[in-house]
């Protein structure tokens, strides 16, 4: 690609409130122009406008609005866009139907299974994008070598793309898909979405349709072959139906764009960013690599002008606007996921890590049972916060407005419902009044409580000011937390990077965030408020591609491997020279996703810095790239395992970005202040001055506090702080260690809500630690484990994530070790239990614990604990969860104090010797997979070392005194919480029935009754919970320990709250729980318990919301079915419906309440195991009527290759899950078998059956209860509708990674 001399080149940045404008003149010279996205009344098109505006005023000449621009002095337009990200948040793409394989047309109404939000009852999910759906009869499946199917009839063998061969079981029927199509086309749907099962291997069937859809008129034709072709159908299905939806509506926009010029700009080079932070021409960009179009400017401009090459020093991009932060990292090579969800829809496709937070300018202050809480909720653009004069309500920007960080006078007068007045101070300190007056009332009212606990009085007033800091440092706090989680994530050091700050809002908080991080450095780019259209004049235009591959990694594959990979790379090469570009300004990168066989975690690695060598594929030795950064990921490998490669790809760039080599002006000499004023830190109000960027000399070093003032932002530069210009005209900050603040024991309000951060924070790294350094998949991939801290009483202070069994559970194993041993506990020592009557959930859970010891004191300070799901501990069936146990013994090894470390040496024969002890019973094994047991109970050692290491620096920080004074802040806090709602509850039952006592009954399907009653005190907020009355001990394992029922109460209770509070030991304070010894709620102590864990929680569940009358009752069961052989086991838990409730539909197809597990990919189900999924949808009708219907179960039946076992555990086959208020009760579930010789057998709710290949199992998921009578008419008030970025706000890789552990 050529340089145009003498012409005029512009990257745009259109936003959703601003547009951002970088112009490179002829001359040399660098122009940058903001102005608003939206503006009907001046203007049809913002980048057009800009274009418009800087050709008219560089030129001189008049360039009439209302005429095409004339683009002869035009170069090259590159544009960024959220026209397809807003389009998927509104829900206002184009009308789209999906054809997919016969069986499985609620395959992405039901995508994982999991809900999103843990704790709400009512589940929202974000609607599919297509409108209507067609089954399409076809099938293939992959050929299995030893399938012991009876098939008669010889089927087509086909090989796909990856080499793997295939069956075509069902010919595609095109006469029926015409048929259907022309359907839909009469019902004006244009746009279609085609999904067929393992198209990524063979695409033969889709391109047919594709071809015919085309033929037949359809405008946009997206296959998810062409689209993505990588294994695992919900995410290629999610990808290749946004594509269809939202590329018509981007061609639509382009069309508006190009009609603003003369010819249609077909002699200007555009171009468009895509998600993966590299640029295509305008025909190219298409809706599913469109979605980060936007924010990707803004990570390629931090990093091309932050990083330096030569020091090497990693960068984080911190990117604050208006509703949210985005937060990525650079370290010389752009990081990239390939599965990521926006706005509840999970795109496979590659794109930037950009990991975004709910906490931005916007974001609005509460004031929640005493504590600080910022956002996720936005004051948006309008009304805006409240200093906008729209009426909105107090913001973080409110919060730097108070405390005199903002100056009102450097700001356009655009506010107002005129939009012609200044920001106003006074609303916003009018507002802030009121939230103080609210805050102190409550310090004054709680201080006989806080007293009570001993921990001496809180401040009983707080200013205005304090109260505004309160909550910048609760939302600098907020906004660390994801910043920890990607570095350490990845084994990196967070305090080693820079910290590059741009976009509007971050310039205020750059310090602060900085210090809190450990980091020494921030950088803050002269067009930091416009980085992201800068980005997009240094970026290269990108062409990737990409194939599925099954080959492994090893020296007979590496002909083929190398044939495939220059393939794609000439693909690559020929269409960039296509493009313009010569071969010295192409560069092509190879990547291989690599993963141990057997696991599933996968990373996509490149050869760079690792030439090939005689034992490697001639791209680079993949294997030891791979092993290293496994090593550094996850510290350690598996040399003894083969390495597989899952897919090929390549990255092609065409060299095409500018090198800004405009300087500013080096202005030598002293640094002016403009004015002064006051600002409030910690140390009360300071003398600032105030400087204007635009005259700031270089080199001059500005010492903090001070506040630097450009047209598009404000910068803060703290007290301790330094900040100087460089010979570019940035800005680079040197920031100081924290200074000591001394805290006393007495309660402040604001260090709760940052002390709340901080142990949840400890319990999160402590999982990254666990999840890095674990081997079994279900500890390392399916993140089945939580971690936890606790005080000195063994009380829970945080855990994380929050695994609904785990909640409370863990408390009463700490609490029994320290009854058990006390005295004897002693540095060095770690203990491992499991024990039901020690709080053990279920055997295979192991919880391994720590005591942390302080010097000078004798007995354990904090306890930290992990506890993890192991795959198999023995027992009577693999997988140690038999459906027919009686006695714990049955269920595995068993240990109640078992000291797993001794001064500090890991006690690996004693424990090799109790894994292996249930060999001695009959029937039984010991542990069948010793190694991955020996190696993740090393691993939670090493977890509960990091959390012991955490809380010892934070006592290093604060005290130990105060850091238990906070503790039990935080217990108070949420036991604050929890008393509220008791007291609303029974304010309402007093009023409606002059009672204070509720109770409800419900049943196992045995006919065993789980009774409550529940008796209130209103003044205390108070109650008892009182189980008497419930059914005996079973013959059987669905008894439960006692520290199922704790776990299900504090599940309840924090869903009706409905806020977000600390999940601790005070969430149990207000309550007395009555249990009788011997029930099936506190059985004896050799009682069989797997089932209770996974079933009979449910049921304690359904009982609770019942006598509180929350919402009909779920689906009740978590279905667990597991198959397996002497050489596979596979375990799943089924979705069904979840209940209605007051205003409420109940969601089909999705988990409930004690469970959340995401569920097996059909396509990786059908690769791993000898098993045909024949279908997997909704179960119409078997959620109960009512004004507000229950949730539908599902049906999923498997066929079966080989010979297996079968267990099933399941409840609600004889009971159904009750309906409230007059509605109807959901249906029952049914387990039945269809047999090869065509018997169809009800198999029950829990049985073990050995199957033969062609035997079909098919499983019918309970509905949910419906909720009011049909006949109901009074209406639900209509609520606005939210736009999805409200409601799902977060994405990139720590959220993913938060909902994977959710999702267990």
């Amino acid at each position: 690609m050529t340089e145009n001399k003498g012409k005029f080149d512009f990257a745009i940045d259109r936003g959703g409130t601003f547009t951002d404008v970088f112009a490179r003149l002829p001359d040399g010279r660098e122009r940058v122009l903001k102005l608003l996205s939206w503006d009907p009344q001046n203007y049809k098109d913002a980048p057009t406008e800009g274009i418009r505006r800087v050709l008219e005023e560089e030129t001189g000449r008049v360039f009439p609005r209302e005429q095409p621009v004339d683009t002869a002095l035009i170069g090259w337009i590159r544009m960024g866009t959220t026209v397809a990200t807003n389009a998927l948040l509104e829900r206002e793409g184009e009308r789209t139907a999906l054809l997919v394989t016969l069986g499985f047309k609620d395959l992405l109404h039901i995508g994982t299974q999991a809900r999103p939000k843990l704790f709400d009852l009512e589940v929202v999910v974000p609607e599919v994008l297509y409108e209507e759906v067609i089954e399409v009869d076809e099938r293939v499946v992959l050929k299995q070598d030893g399938c012991q199917l009876p098939r008669k009839d010889p089927k087509r063998i086909v090989t796909g793309s990856t080499g793997d061969s295939l069956e075509v079981w069902r010919e595609l029927d095109l006469e029926r898909v015409e048929k259907d199509l022309r359907g839909i086309l009469s019902r004006g749907i244009t746009s279609l979405a085609v999904l067929l099962l393992h198209s990524y291997t063979f695409s033969d069937h889709e391109k047919a349709v594709g071809a015919l859809a085309r033929r037949l008129g359809f405008t946009q034709v997206s296959l998810s072959s062409e689209v993505m072709p990588m294994v695992r159908a919900v995410p290629r299905g999610y990808t290749v139906c946004a594509d269809a939806y939202l590329t018509p509506k981007i061609h639509q926009y382009l069309k508006g764009f190009t009609s603003g010029f003369k010819g249609g700009l077909k002699d200007v080079d555009v171009l468009f960013m895509q998600s993966d932070g590299g640029l295509t021409p305008m025909e190219q960009f298409c809706g599913s690599r469109a979605v980060l179009s936007g924010p990707a400017g803004g990570v390629v401009g931090y990093a091309i002008t932050s990083y330096s090459q030569t020091e090497k020093k990693p960068v984080i991009g911190f990117d604050m606007g208006g509703t949210s932060t985005d937060v990525s990292r650079y370290a010389g090579q752009y990081e990239h996921v390939f599965e990521a969800t926006t706005a509840g829809v999970t795109l496979q496709a590659p794109q930037l890590d950009i990991n975004t937070v709910a906490a931005g300018g916007g974001s609005r202050l509460f004031f929640r049972s005493g504590m600080f809480v910022v956002g996720p909720e936005s004051a948006g653009a309008h009304p805006g916060p409240a200093c906008y004069r729209k009426g909105g309500p107090l913001t973080v920007t409110d919060a730097n407005l108070a405390l005199g960080r903002l100056l009102p006078s450097f700001f356009p007068k655009i506010f107002g419902p005129g939009e012609n007045e200044p920001l106003s101070l006074e609303e916003t300190m009018n507002q802030f009044h009121h939230l103080s007056q609210e805050i102190n009332l409550f310090l004054s009212s709680n201080q006989s409580q806080v007293s009570a606990n001993g921990a001496g009085n809180s401040k009983s007033q707080m200013s205005v000011e304090e109260v505004a800091m309160g909550f910048i440092r609760v939302a600098n706090e907020a906004m660390c937390r994801p910043i920890r989680a990607l570095t350490q994530a990845k084994g990196h050091d967070t305090s080693q990077h820079v910290l590059a700050c741009f976009g509007g809002a971050g310039g205020q908080h750059a310090c602060a965030i900085a210090r809190a991080l450990g980091m020494k450095s921030v950088f803050i780019h002269k067009y930091s408020g416009v980085l992201s259209a800068y980005g997009l004049a240094l970026a290269d235009v990108v062409e990737e591609v990409q194939e599925p591959c099954s080959l492994q990694y090893e020296q007979r594959s590496f002909d083929k491997l190398d044939g495939r990979v220059e393939h794609l790379s000439k693909r690559c090469h020929d269409t960039l020279c296509a493009r313009g570009f010569t071969s010295s300004q192409i560069t092509t990168e190879i990547f291989l996703h690599l993963r141990y066989k057997g696991t599933d975690c996968a990373l996509m690695v490149t050869a760079a810095g690792y030439p090939a060598d005689a034992e490697s594929c001639l791209a680079g030795d993949f294997r030891s790239a791979f092993t290293k950064r496994y090593l550094k990921e996850f510290g350690f490998t598996i040399p003894e395992r083969a390495i597989m490669v899952d897919d090929i790809r390549v990255r092609g760039c065409g060299k095409s970005g500018i090198k800004s080599v405009f300087k500013t002006k080096t202005r030598l000499g002293q640094a002016k202040p403009v004015t002064m004023t006051k600002c409030y830190f910690e140390e009360g109000y300071l003398d600032t001055s105030v400087y204007l960027w635009e005259e700031l000399p270089c080199g001059h070093r500005i010492q903090g506090p001070a506040i630097i003032i450009d047209k598009n932002s404000t910068i803060l530069v703290e007290p301790c702080c330094e900040a100087h210009l460089t010979e570019g005209g940035d800005i680079c900050m040197t920031v100081s260690s924290d200074p000591h603040c001394a805290l006393g024991t007495e309660l402040n309000t604001v260090q709760l809500s940052i002390f709340s951060h901080r142990f949840m924070s400890i319990a999160e790294q402590m999982g990254r630690v666990l999840q890095r350094t674990s081997i079994s998949t279900n500890i390392k991939e399916r993140l089945d484990f939580s971690c936890a801290v606790f005080g000195p009483d063994g009380g829970l202070v945080s855990n994380a994530p929050h695994i609904p069994v785990h909640l409370g559970a863990m408390q009463e194993t700490v609490q029994y070790q320290l009854r058990s041993l006390g005295n004897e506990l002693k540095e060095g020592d770690v203990i491992l239990s499991n024990h039901p009557c020690a709080g053990g959930s279920h055997l295979p859970d192991l919880t391994v614990i720590t005591p942390v010891f302080w010097k000078g004191v004798s007995r354990p300070v904090f306890f930290v604990a992990s506890r993890g799901h192991h795959a198999d501990i023995g027992g009577i069936t693999p997988g140690s969860m038999p459906p027919h146990s009686t006695t714990l013994q049955q269920e595995g090894a068993v240990f109640t104090s078992f000291k797993l470390v001794t001064g500090g040496v890991f006690q690996e024969e004693a424990l090799t010797e109790a894994l292996m002890a249930p060999a001695q019973y009959p029937d039984s094994s010991g542990t069948r997979n010793l190694h991955d047991n020996l190696s993740d109970l090393r691993a939670q050692v090493a977890a509960n070392q990091r959390g012991s290491q955490l809380v010892g620096e934070l006592i290093d920080s604060y005290g130990l005194a105060v850091v238990q004074a906070y503790m039990g802040y935080i217990q108070s806090n949420a036991e604050l919480a929890v008393r509220d709602m008791l007291r609303d509850f029974a304010r309402r039952r007093r009023q409606q029935t002059g009672s204070l006592e509720v109770e409800s009954e419900d049943f196992m399907d045995d006919g065993t009754a789980i009774r409550l009653r529940v008796q209130i005190n209103e003044e205390e907020g108070s109650a008892v919970f009182d189980f008497t009355g419930t059914g005996t001990e079973v013959w059987g394992n669905c008894n439960a320990p006692r520290a199922i029922t704790l776990s299900a109460l504090i599940y309840c209770l924090r869903c009706m709250v409905g806020e977000d509070i600390p999940l601790n030991q005070g969430c149990l304070a207000p309550v007395t729980i009555i249990i009788p010894p011997g029930s099936i709620l506190q059985p004896s102590q050799n009682a069989a318990v797997v089932g209770g864990n996974v079933l009979t929680s449910q049921r304690v569940v359904d009982v609770i919301f019942r006598a509180f009358e929350v919402c009909s009752a779920s689906q009740g069961c978590m279905n667990n079915i597991s198959f397996g052989n002497e050489s596979i086991g596979y375990y799943e838990t089924v979705a069904g419906g979840a209940g209605a409730g007051p205003g409420w539909k109940g969601r089909s197809g999705v988990h409930s309440h004690m469970t959340n597990t995401r569920i097996t990919d059909p396509e990786i189900l059908e690769k791993r195991y000898p098993v045909i999924l024949e279908q997997f949808s909704l179960r119409p009708g078997s959620g109960g009527a009512g004004k507000y219907c229950g949730g539908d179960g599902v049906v999923r039946k498997l066929l079966f290759r080989n010979k297996v076992v079968l267990s099933v555990l399941t409840e609600r086959r004889s009971t159904r899950p009750y309906g409230l208020q007059g509605g109807e009760d959901g249906a029952s579930g049914l387990n039945l078998l269809h047999r090869a010789d065509g018997r169809v057998l009800n198999l029950g709710a829990k049985t073990s059956v050995d199957l033969q290949p062609g035997d079909m199992f098919c499983l019918y998921t309970p509905g949910g209860g419906g909720y009011g009578g049909e006949e109901d008419t009074t209406s639900r008030p209509q609520t606005k509708q939210r736009r999805l970025n409200e409601s799902f706000p977060e994405r990139g890789s720590v959220f993913e990674y938060r909902m994977a552990q959710e999702g267990v």
